[in-house]
């Protein structure tokens, strides 16, 4: 009949292809937009990712956390010092270079609870610098350029209709996945980012009973 099934089903392989290529071409430029966008995300200290919550969040360490610690600190301190007296037979097998470890452990002590805070964030600064590293190669890995895509499309021309019909169906599964997974690591990112700052705000606790044997372990 003059080739006209031979047009129909030119058309719509036609047809198809140009789905599947505007699919393949909106999701790796999703990826290539979402994977920087979560390396940026990743990268973020807690002072960059939100500057507001960030300064929220130290007034209420520098303002009730660090106040907390203090009284912890005191209370180990005075337990420590109990503790050496009475191993000390009473103070009368008196030893003066204990009494000066105590007075070095004391100020080291205060001194990272005082700290403790400037701590978490270093942390977070050396592991931002890590993130960075690893995200130019992952922006590199994942950039897929239009000449790629074109030699894909010069494949699936060789295909039928019914293998193009399937994979025009996974493709946009695929798609509608990419988007999916994206904001679910959005959600993740951001949950990490607020457990972050809240551990963060009361790293001072667990600094203040790091140097006891007995509680050490608190935090």
């Amino acid at each position: 009949m003059f080739g006209i099934f031979d047009k129909i089903e030119e058309f719509f392989k036609e047809l198809l292809l140009g789905g599947i290529q505007a699919n393949l071409e909106s999701m790796f430029l999703d990826i290539n937009d979402k994977v920087g966008a979560v390396a940026t995300d990743v990268g973020k200290t807690p002072m960059g990712w939100n500057g507001d919550v960030f300064a929220f969040i130290k007034s209420i360490n520098d303002s009730v956390i660090i106040p907390i610690a203090g009284l912890i600190i005191t209370a180990v301190l005075c337990i420590e010092l109990i503790n050496m007296v009475m191993q000390k037979n009473n103070m009368h097998d008196t030893d003066t270079f204990e009494f000066f470890k105590y007075i070095i452990k004391m100020w080291i002590a205060v001194w990272l609870v005082s700290h403790a805070f400037e701590f978490s964030m270093a942390v977070f600064d050396v592991a931002q610098h890590m993130v960075n590293k690893a995200a130019g190669v992952i922006n590199t890995s994942a950039t897929v350029s239009g000449d790629q895509i074109v030699a894909m499309m010069d494949t699936l021309k060789e295909k039928g209709l019914g293998e193009l019909v399937m994979i025009l169906f996974e493709t946009s599964l695929i798609k509608v996945a990419i988007e999916v997974i994206s904001i679910v690591i959005m959600l993740v990112v951001y949950g990490r980012m607020f457990e972050i700052y809240v551990y963060s705000s009361v790293s001072a606790i667990p600094f203040a009973t790091m140097g006891n044997k007995e509680w050490g372990q608190i935090g």
